[in-house]
């Protein structure tokens, strides 16, 4: 099988980041006293199907998070999207 590589380039605001919300998702999560066991059990009552480890892989920046996972997150911690998007936008404005 061939070695296949992400040539993707990402923003440079991301750090080395997959994505631009787990650190707001993780801030949200333990506000909220929300455990990740408790968060993907909640989503998977809504149909989306995201463990524990792929919780912690977003909130440390290791994995992608695709829009309807975004939404759904947001939904279950009684938030936005745009309150998870919030520093990143401030970094697009600012630039």
């Amino acid at each position: 099988m061939k070695n296949i590589s992400n040539k993707r380039k990402y923003s440079k605001d991301l750090e080395g980041k997959l994505n631009a919300v787990g650190k707001n998702i993780n801030l949200v999560r333990l506000n909220q006293k929300v455990s990740r066991q408790r968060l993907s059990d909640k989503l998977m009552l809504k149909g989306i199907d995201i463990s524990t480890q792929s919780i912690y892989d977003i909130e440390v920046g290791k994995r992608t998070v695709l829009d309807y996972e975004l939404c759904a997150i947001a939904k279950v911690l009684k938030t936005s999207t745009d309150e998870l998007l919030k520093d990143f936008k401030m970094k697009l404005d600012n630039d």
